[in-house]
Parts: structure tokens; sequence; C-alpha cells
């Protein structure tokens, strides 16, 4: 009976994370059902009673170390944790997490990671701590690339993020109390997170908002993924919008994926907010605060650019043009997305053969 570790952005709730954890943990139950699965988690408490499984406390370096040594198997991810752009210390933890498991011998994988943005230092430390690592699995191209030059003898294999997979969402969700329900006509659900390079996105999403509104006819709703600190975000463009969108309290993931399946169109900084649109079929404008935005628009082969591709703020005359893009062309944006989503589940689903591989 094989023991499997899961290291990854979990216990913080953050709802993108948490949608990736139920689908790991739905899908390698499925897949691997002997296998015992434990998870570090940031409220091991909450972690274990929502997902029925056993966890240790992440921030317990003496508990971290007597999980890694009673695995059989330790898997990095879902996510974005290999990279330095939130701060050396993230990537250190990550990266010393598996330098342990290698140390220990244990089996180890990258599961479903976007890699980067990596300065030299971060470069160093993936290269240093990650080498002997088994096998990788990563969601976009630029990944592959970058983890195949820092780990040349490791095999890294694209595939798609797990959350394409979920299924968690309801056919509807009564949205009355939040000033949504079937009177109030089609509405946009925007994801919003602070971003240090994108000082100026507020301004820009507020716009937007306002185009969807004013233009449009559209009631804007704000969905805080990210919890508070996502909630103090969205408060924030808010405050610049001539029109009134509403921000909605923090909600479980079920509600969340059911308000983004009944959305008219969403615009989107959080990824998994992208994702779940996209796995939907509802169009979307992305804002790309973080590579792993604009790779998943590449992997679409996206019609719609995201904002800031280039790092640099559009023009009002741009952000008009793809606010009605977005609307005027919403059934075509939603038809190549449909066209897309058996690829990509499965390509999501490799993540867990490659783990099968190695289990």
């Amino acid at each position: 009976m094989p023991r499997v570790l899961l290291s990854g952005y979990y216990g913080f709730g953050n709802l993108g994370d948490e949608a990736l954890l139920e689908v790991i943990l739905q899908r390698m139950r499925a897949r691997f059902p002997a296998a015992r699965l434990e998870v570090l988690s940031a409220s091991p408490q909450l972690t274990a009673s929502q997902h029925r499984v056993e966890t240790a406390p992440r921030w317990d370096w003496r508990e971290v170390r007597a999980a890694i040594a009673r695995s059989d198997v330790v898997v990095s991810g879902g996510g974005g944790l290999l990279q330095n752009a939130t701060s050396t210390r993230s990537l250190l933890y990550y990266a010393g997490i598996l330098r342990e498991a290698i140390r220990r011998r244990r089996k180890t994988m990258l599961f479903a990671q976007s890699i980067g943005p990596l300065d030299f230092w971060g470069r160093l430390i993936v290269r240093q701590f990650c080498k002997g690592l088994d096998r990788a699995t990563v969601r976009d191209e630029r990944s592959q690339r970058l983890l195949h030059e820092l780990l040349p003898s490791t095999p890294v294999e694209r595939t798609a993020d797990p959350v394409f997979l979920y299924d968690g969402a309801q056919e509807s969700v009564d949205l009355s109390g939040e000033g949504l329900g079937p009177e109030s006509g089609p509405y946009a659900v925007v994801s919003v997170r602070k971003a240090a390079g994108l000082r100026d996105a507020p301004s820009v999403v507020a716009r937007i908002v306002d185009r969807l509104a004013l233009r449009h006819e559209i009631r804007v709703a704000f969905l805080p993924l990210g919890g508070a600190a996502d909630a103090a975000a969205s408060t924030d463009v808010i405050r610049l919008c001539k029109s009134n969108p509403v921000l909605l309290p923090e909600c479980t993931l079920q509600v969340a994926a059911s308000m983004l399946r009944g959305a008219r169109v969403v615009v989107g900084m959080r990824l998994h907010s992208l994702i779940l649109a996209a796995r939907y079929g509802i169009p979307f404008l992305a804002i790309a605060y973080d590579p792993k935005v604009s790779a998943l628009c590449q992997d679409l082969a996206y019609p719609l650019a995201p904002l800031y591709d280039d790092g640099k703020r559009p023009t009002d005359d741009a952000i008009d043009d793809l606010a009605d893009r977005l609307v005027r062309d919403r059934d075509a944006l939603a038809g190549h997305l449909m066209t897309r989503r058996h690829a990509l589940e499965m390509a999501a689903e490799r993540n867990f053969d490659v783990l099968g591989e190695l289990l």
C-alpha cells in the first residue's frame, strides 16, 4: 500500500488551490484506491475534515520531515510553486521539501506546475535542490522549456491543470440575495488579486466593468477567490467604478464554480477563474499579471488577447475594444473553448497517468 504525500498551497482558503486539491484527491482515489494519501496543509484540521484525508502541519518542519519519511512518493503541486516572484523564501520551502525527499530516496514528482518566474538565484535553487527529481508534468510549454533547461536528466511532460477536470459546480445557484437573480439579467464575474507589477490594474479593470455595465447592460459581480486579500483588491476597483458592481461574499468552492458557470462573461486575473470559465465554455478576458496566465491563453489558442501581455498598460481605446469584443463575439469565443475542452481534459488526466507510472 503506497503512501503519497502532497505538497502545495493548501489550507489557506484560496479556492483555486482548494479546487486543485479536490480534483487531485478525487482522481487519485479513483485511480489508485490502495494508496494512502497525506496532505501538508496550513490548516491541517480543516483540510482533514473537508477532504477526508490525513494531514500534517506544513509550518512544522519536524512534522514535515516525518511525513516525508513515512511516504513512498512525494508529489509537489499542482500550482505555481517553483517561482520566486512571490518570495525566495516560498521557493526555498517547496524546493526544500523535494530536496529532503530526494535525500531520503523517496520517489518525487512535480505535478501539474507552472515553473517561474525565476531570477538567477531562483534558477540556482531549483537546479540544486531538485537534482534527482524522478518525473515532472507542467501546465504549459514555457514551463517545459525552462524545467528541461534546469533539470535536463528529469523527464518533463506538458499536460494541463487538473482543474480542467473539476465537476463540482451545481447546475444553477440562487444569487437573488446578491442582486443577481433572474430578473437582473445577464451578469459578469470579475476575479482580481493584488499584483505588485500592475499598479494601474485597478483603473483598467474599473474601465472594463463600466464598459460592460453602461454600454452592454451586464451586471458585474466581483468574486474573491483568494479570500480577504482578493476582497480588498476588489474593493479598490469598485471605488473607481462609475457603475455599481457588487462584491460577492466569500463562499464555498462549489458555489464559486456555479457562479462562474452561470456568468455571461468573465474577467479574470486569478488563473483558476479562467480555467473554470474555459471548462464551462464561458468567454473570458484575461489579465496577465503572471506568465502562467498568458501561457493558458496560448495553450487554448484563445482569440482574445490578454491585457498586459507585454507588461504595459493598454490604451483606453484598446481596453474598450477588448470589452466590446468579449460581448460581441461571445458565441464564437464560447464555441472555441468548447472545441478545446476534450483535449484539455485528456491532458489533465495525463498527470495521473504519469503518477501511476511512478507508483
